[in-house]
């Protein structure tokens, strides 16, 4: 057996982690400690795993995140009026299948971006797609695929990925553009897959900084009642880690 154009042959067919594994047990003299059963399953699960490794990268890349966040970091301080079993429950993911939407207000710096992210990240780990945007970008970047047309085409592309996290909502004034895209998103997911918002802005008041009565009330009402709600307190974390720095 010529081992060398085996590990070329792997790597044509795209079997790459396979090939690297399979010289190293060659370099190593181990091809003989295990059945040939064995073998065959310990080179499968490598490549198996290696390719699960790159999709979940992928999926982080495409995601776009502002920070790397992770699920374990969460803070649980009374202070910060996160409840623990709530938060626990939803790191399950089992909202995402519910088609359930996630709410999360308070005032700048409380931690409500990375609580966000971190759910997403969780959801790539997963395996699902998540798509992560500051709102008024977003909304911009929609305006302008207005004029060139290809609006319904990137309105597509969010309708289909698992996650929207749409991060900052509320701190630019709705135009009618804003307000027809918002609309537009919503409408899509509604009942197909799940959105976080996460806003300084009460929810009480997102009526009024949204307009028109009653594009305002099918937006909200599409949102806020399929919807866990987080309601952060406390003072800024960034202030303590200028204190630190």
């Amino acid at each position: 057996m010529n081992n060398n154009q085996t590990v070329e042959k792997l790597k044509q067919m795209r079997l790459g982690a396979m090939a690297e594994l399979h010289l190293q047990c060659v370099k190593n003299n181990q091809l003989n400690e295990s059945t040939p059963d064995e073998y065959l399953a310990l080179l499968t699960d490598h490549e198996w795993e290696n390719r699960q490794n790159q999709k979940i990268e992928r999926l982080i890349k495409q995601a776009g995140f502002r920070q790397k966040a992770d699920i374990t970091n969460i803070d649980f301080s009374v202070t910060r009026n996160l409840d623990k079993n709530m938060f626990n429950r939803l790191s399950t993911l089992d909202f995402l299948k519910r088609k359930e939407n996630v709410i999360i207000t308070g005032a700048s710096g409380v931690g409500k971006s990375y609580i966000a992210q971190a759910l997403g990240y969780q959801s790539c780990f997963n395996g699902l797609k998540v798509v992560y945007s500051n709102t008024a970008r977003l909304f911009t970047k929609l305006k302008l695929s207005k004029a060139d047309g290809t609006y319904i085409k990137e309105l597509q592309k969010l309708q289909k990925v698992n996650l929207l996290i749409l991060d900052d909502f509320g701190l630019q004034a709705f135009d009618n553009n804003a307000r027809e895209i918002l609309m537009d998103i919503i409408e899509d997911r509604y009942n197909k897959m799940s959105t976080i918002i996460s806003s300084q802005i009460p929810v009480s008041v997102w009526y009024d900084i949204i307009g028109e009565g009653t594009i305002a009330d099918a937006i909200l009402d599409r949102i806020v009642n399929s919807s866990h709600r987080i309601d952060l307190k406390g003072e800024s974390l960034r202030k303590g880690i200028l204190k630190n720095e």
